[in-house]
């Protein structure tokens, strides 16, 4: 569990990143910081792992608080995964995803064996091992930056915006990636975005931020969808529009959900219609 307790964060030039935030982040569950450009997400993710300090407040993980470990340690500790993937261009993928390991004292052939079998967990072939970051397709430097996050088998993963920076059909595969993983690794993910239909996809926790780091609401996607605290909640998250606004047509083939944008957005099945009628 992760808590934040009061942190407000002010940087030199006078700037309040984020003003008295407190929080409880669940184990073993994705939380999405969600909010436009500048409410202080990606702040609030770099203070977990202390690449960022809090001018006041106190964060801590499993009750221990994190400003008395030393930051280096606790970042080898938790798995980082940014925009863009960072990774190293000079070094091979099979470096890249060893580098944290090798550093904090595992052996060379050890970390290597275990970065192949990274490679086939985040859907890899372990022929792109030897290959370097440039001659990777965008999507695929994402999954290795996926990967090296994992490297060190951390209990906590911070992914900093990760699929921001690729096309929509790869954004929607590493999404469902991502999915996968944390189903089959059971992971705390914290994850920043400022996309509410990616927050409402990867989210089991979704806080939406506005300026400073005020959380506006917070809550699972359909609390947060049924009962909107606030007009810039239910404005943010689309209520009345787009994929969230769906009515229902009746076609000659039976009825199909259409979207705010007039577009078909499923099809009703039967069933799901008497079971609702069966509930009420």
């Amino acid at each position: 569990m992760i808590e934040f307790r009061s942190v407000s964060k002010e940087f030199p030039d006078g700037t309040r990143a984020v003003d008295d935030f407190s929080l409880i982040i669940p184990s073993r569950k994705t939380t999405v910081f969600v909010g436009s450009s500048g409410c202080g997400k990606t702040t609030l993710l770099r203070m977990i792992n202390r690449m960022v300090d809090p001018t006041s407040g106190q964060i801590e993980i499993d009750g221990d608080d994190i400003a008395a470990a030393p930051p280096v340690q606790l970042r080898r500790g938790i798995g980082y995964v940014m925009q863009n993937s960072g990774l190293l261009p000079h070094r091979k993928v099979i470096d890249n995803i060893a580098t944290v390991p090798l550093l904090t004292g595992v052996p060379k052939k050890k970390a290597h064996a275990d970065a192949l079998e990274l490679l086939d967990r985040v859907g890899l072939d372990r022929s792109l091992a030897d290959r370097y970051p440039s001659q990777l397709s965008g999507g695929q430097q994402q999954r290795v930056g996926v990967a090296r996050g994992l490297a060190v088998n951390p209990n906590i993963l911070l992914m900093d915006e990760p699929f921001g920076a690729v096309d929509p059909i790869v954004r929607a595969d590493l999404q469902n990636e991502l999915i996968r993983l944390q189903r089959d690794l059971d992971k705390t993910v914290v994850f920043v975005t400022h996309d509410i239909d990616e927050a409402f996809l990867l989210g089991d926790q979704v806080v939406i931020l506005q300026k400073g780091a005020k959380i506006a609401q917070v809550g699972s996607p359909t609390e947060i969808t049924e009962n909107p605290a606030s007009e810039f909640v239910a404005s943010f998250i689309g209520v009345d529009r787009g994929k969230r606004a769906l009515s229902i047509k009746k076609t000659a083939h039976g009825s199909i959900l259409i979207d705010g944008e007039g577009r078909a957005a499923g099809r009703l099945v039967t069933a799901s219609v008497d079971n609702v009628v069966a509930s009420e």
